[in-house]
């Protein structure tokens, strides 16, 4: 394990481990890591077989004897984890239930699941697997290296680029909820744009992605959902952004590269995320963000500002209480 990852073994190299666990469920048989002395009470507790530990912790006492020295432990692991726990072969093949609709392209090594559906004129790229019941509408393009795992959706006008992953249930290029109110009730507005996903893209699982009214709503290159999110129509979404289960992004918003969406953030729309941006959990963006900010709250404002103002909350709140007395007191005098 130490070659794998060009680390310095500490304590006793016949350590045979077997599985890998955090380092207050790891056992005698189990790789764990420390990244830094903040879970240093968990070290000097875990009965861990070996631990992959930093510089700074190769003299931590008390704590498991054996430890594998590198520069960075969460780096080591994910390397580990890997070696040990390997992904499947991709399956390839038909399964006899797929249904391929007319005119439809196959690229090599494809793999289509139990019961899926590709319309007339979808194509899909080589090494491409679709996983039981997904369906690919008609004329829709899947690239190369992609996984779309059960019961994923992808309406006309979904493109979908290389080694994209698109988890169970997912629905892409759904109607947008546009609507223009009328003496009859409210009139549909027709959606003929389309939903495209960059290369490199992952998706979770159960994500709605809306396609444009007029023009595409946009998933860019590397960016990861998490499970849960909802993107409106015509939202444009920039490269290697990060986000998090829950998070609501409404029509039309701009999110710029490498922003970060903490879970359960809602996004007005019309409005644009600067490049960088990071938002806590739970905020509300009511209007425009510069690039870099870190903002947290409802309506979201600088981080700071906002904690400050929670501190001038929980200090008032003593206040309060007096002044409830003294009001009290005032109308007992009263009488």
């Amino acid at each position: 394990m130490a070659a794998l990852v060009g680390g310095e073994v500490v304590g006793d190299p016949s350590v045979r481990l077997l599985n890998i666990a955090p380092l207050d469920r790891a056992g005698a048989t189990d790789l764990s890591f420390l990244t830094t002395g903040r879970y240093a009470a968990q070290f000097h507790a875990s009965k861990a077989g070996a631990v992959l530990c930093p510089e700074e912790q190769r003299a931590l006492q008390p704590g498991p004897a054996t430890r594998i020295i590198v520069t960075n432990p969460h780096h080591a692991m994910q390397a580990l984890v890997r070696a040990l726990f390997p992904d499947p072969p991709r399956p390839v093949g038909i399964e006899p239930t797929a249904v391929i609709g007319a005119g439809a392209v196959l690229g090599k090594d494809v793999y289509l699941g139990a019961y899926v559906v590709v319309g007339p004129g979808a194509t899909i790229g080589d090494r491409t697997v679709v996983m039981a019941h997904s369906v690919i509408g008609a004329g829709v393009p899947v690239g190369e290296d992609c996984t779309l795992h059960p019961h994923v959706v992808l309406y006309q006008r979904a493109v979908v680029g290389n080694r994209v992953i698109l988890h169970a249930g997912t629905c892409l290029a759904s109607d947008g909820f546009g609507y223009v109110p009328g003496p009859a009730g409210h009139e549909r507005v027709p959606h003929v744009g389309r939903t495209v996903i960059e290369d490199d893209v992952e998706i979770g699982a159960n994500c709605t992605i809306d396609r444009g009214s007029i023009s595409d709503t946009v998933i860019g290159e590397g960016t990861k959902l998490d499970n849960l999110v909802h993107i409106a129509h015509n939202v444009k979404i920039g490269k290697r952004c990060l986000i998090m289960a829950f998070v609501g992004i409404a029509g039309s918003a701009i999110v710029e590269d490498d922003v970060v969406l903490g879970g359960q953030t809602g996004v007005i729309g019309h409005c644009t995320i600067g490049a960088g941006a990071r938002v806590a959990a739970q905020s509300g963006i009511m209007g425009n963000l510069e690039p870099g900010a870190t903002v947290s709250g409802y309506p979201a404002r600088d981080h700071r500002e906002a904690m400050r103002g929670l501190a001038a909350l929980r200090l008032l709140t003593p206040i309060a209480r007096e002044l409830e007395r003294l009001v009290e007191r005032g109308r007992h005098e009263a009488e």
